[in-house]
């Protein structure tokens, strides 16, 4: 039963939800017990106040409410099978909210967005474009075939997930027409098992009701891009069995989708509490096991030479890692892999770039330039706007670094030209469409196929040429570009979308993360307030896609054998449904410099989050994942049963070559620890621990501890108020001092803004 606390109210099980959910929003609370065949609910019988006969059996439940000091309204129901024996039950607990429209904003994190209520296609896993999207400037936000709310009025329309099919097991909504936000939090598990999260509109789509149930009990259960049997079953009671469920709602006034996602922010570890992140792997450790990955699979084919981006011979540019790869193995300073990454380099501008000066997005080993989701009425080659975004950006970040380290000399004139003809062809694209596509034909310029959120890291990567280039329309450009996507993708849609090589239109992390790494960089060159502000919003957005619990696992998975805590993988979109370790292929590190800039710390802990799950799936010694080499680390963390419930929990014993380029760019561009010599903050991002010693007017003395059992070069970034306020520079962490702590091992240092100094 649920345990006394005299904070809580036993309150009737039905009840207009004007007492729980103050406003217009007008719903109803109803508690029910559902019998299944199966799937197949057979009857539902709802609770008049405590008691119901139902299923053969007399029940009884106990809720207990509180309202906390935010507003939120908490309650806890248990249900008790009291005589009988009934098989086959669940009990539901459901808002019914009888002013509703298809104009409501819905979300489930990393499972809905907008209620999915798009044009969708396929029957499988990266479905083929059907002709009428090809070159079509008024194509439809198009999506694989997930679960959605209808377009249509007329039909009723019902979404059926289970919490781990979600970051956050939540469903949230906003009431354009009431200006109100909801949220509705819930736990991963009672002890049935994972629950149930519904979504049912009617026909006419003025009612609907959210639902969450113990446990789930879905007819079909989501893949990748379908549908399959769910295997689900409701348990058979017997008198004195039991269950409760806890659950949190949010009734708030909210102008905007944005309003909605920021606080969601603010509330996504409300329920579950402060996650528990493990001190396993030191971010210099993963750093060289990944780079001595990288260095294995340098290779010379007849295409040219390069470091292998996938586990086969063949380039793929950017997106997973092609010329990105080479981003940490510059920053190496070593004299060798500053040649590799230089042969790369010459290999991409030469063999890649088409007429345009769009590059195509990859190439076999023996030459011959790889086509990008074409149609036989369409026989031009196609390549990824995401992936020439990221050509723009990671090529600027490369000539910086190159001048940051010393070795400006080393810069090709072809390089530079190459990236300025890049930025020239999307200045272009943008002059003409205003807007950048999904694909585009790298000979012609076209665009291809129109809308998503593809180009959501070119005006990033724009206003770097800009200033490089001394070309100031591009910083125009990039700054009309970015709130262009802001506008109409977040603020109007609340999401962003379509920028991997694998889905269509859907909504994914990728795109998320890639404008807030645009907004951050029209903010980091311009300095004007209005980005920032954007930016807060677009991390929010972010948030939604990163697990902000440590899911429970099967006990006899991988990740169930391994404990490990997985709060912070990153949801991949929403056609694949499965987290991974890191962001596809970022550091994340515009989430440190929004920390930074704005002095909240929940951007840092959602980056510390993904960098230690991160952590949690690398392969190394003791802490076997993908059975591969050690410091490998693969894209599957799969809290759900979208490829199977067998496959919960479970790795897969491959690599990607993304995933570890993510670890060392994290490793890399956010500093182990960050401290604040005026606030006298520390924050510490790297696997180790760290105590305030002593303050002073200007220092500080810290105690920094290994508890891995690897030996750590710990990075720092030390500075006071007047330098924090300044931009911080795309290759500051060249500059940044390290303090070596050995396994086990606690080392003392004084700090100041001018640097640090070892206490012996």
């Amino acid at each position: 039963m649920i345990p006394a606390l005299c904070a809580w109210h036993i309150v009737p099980a039905q009840q207009p939800a004007a007492d729980d959910l103050p406003g217009q929003l007008q719903g109803v609370l109803r508690y029910r017990i559902c019998q299944y065949e199966g799937t197949t609910l057979k009857t539902a019988q709802t609770f008049q106040q405590d008691r119901v006969q139902a299923a053969g059996g007399d029940w009884r439940l106990q809720v207990n409410k509180r309202v906390l000091p935010d507003g939120a309204t908490d309650i806890q129901a248990a249900c008790r099978l009291e005589k009988g024996n009934a098989r086959q039950c669940a009990l539901s607990i459901s808002l019914d909210f009888a002013r509703w429209s298809p104009q409501h904003y819905v979300l489930v994190p990393a499972s809905v967005y907008n209620g999915n209520r798009y044009r969708a296609i396929g029957e499988g896993y990266n479905p083929d474009y059907p002709r009428d999207m090809y070159y079509n400037p008024q194509v439809p936000l198009t999506i694989s075939n997930n679960p959605r709310l209808s377009i249509q009025t007329g039909e009723p329309s019902t979404i059926a997930l289970q919490t781990g099919n979600a970051a956050t097991p939540a469903i949230c909504f906003f009431s354009p027409q009431e200006k109100k936000g909801f949220i509705l939090l819930t736990t991963q598990q009672t002890s049935l098992g994972n629950s149930g999260l519904t979504i049912t509109e009617n026909a006419a789509k003025d009612s609907c009701s959210l639902s969450i149930s113990a446990p789930a009990v879905r007819r079909l259960a989501p893949g990748f891009g379908d549908f399959h049997a769910s295997g689900d079953r409701a348990p058979d009671w017997k008198a004195g069995d039991e269950v409760t469920m806890h659950f949190r709602t949010y009734v708030f006034d909210a102008e905007d989708i944005p309003a909605l996602l920021r606080r969601l922010m603010q509330v996504r570890k409300a329920l579950s509490g402060p996650n528990a992140p493990r001190n396993i792997l030191p971010m210099s450790k993963l750093l060289q096991c990944a780079t001595d990955i990288c260095r294995q699979n340098f290779i010379e084919v007849k295409a040219g030479a390069y470091y292998r981006p996938e586990n086969n011979d063949d380039f793929q540019l950017g997106w997973v890692s092609g010329m990105i790869n080479t981003f940490p193995m510059l920053a190496l300073n070593d004299a060798k892999e500053r040649q590799r990454v230089a042969r790369e380099l010459d290999f991409v501008t030469a063999k890649l770039q088409g007429k345009s000066g769009y590059f195509y997005g990859g190439i076999t080993a023996d030459g011959k330039l790889r086509p990008e989701k074409m149609h036989p009425a369409f026989p031009e080659l196609q390549a990824m706007v995401r992936k020439n975004g990221d050509v723009l950006f990671w090529l600027m970040k490369h000539l910086l670094l190159l001048k940051a380290q010393g070795y400006g000399r080393m810069i090709r004139p072809e390089w530079e030209q190459a990236a300025k003809r890049l930025a020239a062809a999307f200045a272009a694209t943008w002059e003409k469409h205003g807007e950048f596509g999904q694909f585009i034909a790298p000979a012609t310029g076209d665009i291809a196929v129109y809308n998503s959120t593809a180009g959501a890291i070119v005006p990033a990567g724009m206003i770097m040429a800009s200033r490089y280039f001394h070309v100031t329309a591009w910083t125009t450009m990039a700054k009309d570009a970015s709130a262009f996507y802001y506008r109409r993708d977040v603020e109007k849609q609340g999401l962003t979308g379509g920028d991997c090589g694998d889905i269509s239109h859907d909504a994914n992390s990728e795109s998320a993360f890639g404008l807030l790494e645009s907004l951050m960089a029209v903010y980091h060159y311009t300095g004007e307030q209005r980005w920032l502000h954007m930016a807060e919003t677009q991390a929010a957005l972010c948030a939604t896609w990163v697990l902000s619990y440590d899911p429970v696992f099967p006990s006899g998975s991988a990740i169930g054998r391994l404990q490990c805590h997985m709060a912070g993988a990153v949801w991949a979109s929403i056609q694949n449904k499965h987290a991974a370790p890191g962001i596809c292929t970022s550091s994340g590190d515009a989430l440190f410099k929004l920390f930074r800039a704005t002095g909240h710390r929940q951007y840092a802990d959602l980056l510390r989050d993904i960098q230690h799950a991160h952590a949690e799936a690398v392969n190394m010694p003791g802490h076997l994942t993908t059975h591969n080499l050690t410091g490998s680390s693969m894209e599957r963390i799969q809290p759900g049963d979208a490829e199977g419930k067998e496959s919960i929990g479970n790795f897969i014993n491959t690599r990607n070559s993304w995933t570890e380029t993510a670890g060392m760019l994290m490793a890399l561009e956010v500093p182990g620890i960050y401290i604040n010599t005026d606030k006298k903050e520390v924050y510490t991002f790297d696997h180790v621990v760290t105590e305030i010693i002593a303050t002073e007017k200007s220092s500080m003395v810290i105690a920094i501890t290994n508890p891995t059992a690897y030996d750590a070069s710990v990075s720092l970034l030390a500075e006071n108020n007047r330098q924090a306020a300044a931009p911080l520079p795309y290759t500051a962490f060249v500059k940044w001092p390290h303090v070596r702590a050995g396994a086990g091992q606690t080392v003392k240092v004084r700090v100041t803004a001018a640097g640090i100094a070892i206490i012996p």
